[in-house]
């Protein structure tokens, strides 16, 4: 178990070594990021959970909210080589599950939306990054590689690659369009980002615009069977064309 938790705990301080260009050496991580320290106590309690002393470490966990301001319980399942930059009131969920090369920012939750004690929390593939205060929530699953934008809310399964912003979250990004191997920062891409509003407004007047050429070709097409009609009554009300004259 102890040698599991230190290799562990190395790879998670190597990512943070790799992610962040802030941190100089690996003393300056030990001693000076929260986000470590919430990483190393979730081991330790984690460690303790599976073997049944969940008071131990669910009392760990506590101490760990109180000294770093992150909240993991103790009974959440993370992978390998996490990284919580900043940190501060990031909530991962008992039943979160947390893939390999995960980034969360400040103020995450990965929250649960029902009051049943099955399975309640999101599933994050590998090299996820949710940007600072997504809230993803309920049972959904999070494909790899994916991209949460900073502030989203996150209700619904999210696919292989995508890129989600707004609230609620839609995709406005897929896979074909990611460089691969590039890091998103806060999960959201600050170039060529489509805004979901701005479509919605240009698929709407793109409809308006071919409702409005539609009426105008009824409106012409009217105005022929009436100049048509005119012309018959016309000609009737003519003398010389009246029978009998």
């Amino acid at each position: 178990m102890t040698i599991s938790i230190i290799g562990r705990l190395v790879e998670d301080l190597d990512s943070f070594m790799a992610r962040d260009p802030a941190a100089r050496s690996r003393i300056e991580v030990i001693l000076c990021y929260p986000g470590y320290h919430a990483i190393l106590f979730y081991r330790l309690a984690n460690a303790l959970w599976r073997r049944h002393f969940n008071l131990m470490g669910r009392f760990i966990s506590n101490a760990s909210k109180i000294l770093t301001g992150i909240e993991i319980h103790p009974g959440a399942t993370i992978g390998r080589r996490l990284f919580i930059d900043h940190g501060n009131g990031v909530v991962i969920g008992e039943t979160s599950e947390v893939g390999d090369d995960v980034t969360l920012y400040q103020g995450v939750t990965l929250g649960g939306t029902t009051l049943e004690k099955g399975k309640r929390h999101p599933t994050l593939g590998e090299n996820v990054i949710v940007g600072s205060g997504a809230q993803v929530l309920g049972p959904i699953k999070v494909g790899a590689k994916a991209r949460i934008g900073a502030n989203a809310v996150v209700l619904k399964d999210v696919p292989v690659g995508a890129t989600m912003v707004g609230i609620p979250a839609k995709v406005v990004m897929g896979q074909k369009k990611q460089k691969i191997g590039d890091f998103t920062a806060y999960g959201t891409p600050t170039e060529d980002l489509p805004d979901p509003i701005f479509q919605s407004f240009e698929n709407l007047r793109s409809q308006l615009n071919t409702l409005a050429g539609r009426v105008q070709e009824l409106e012409d097409e009217l105005k022929r069977v009436n100049a048509g009609d005119n012309e018959k009554n016309n000609n009737i009300a003519t003398p010389g064309s009246s029978p009998g004259t």
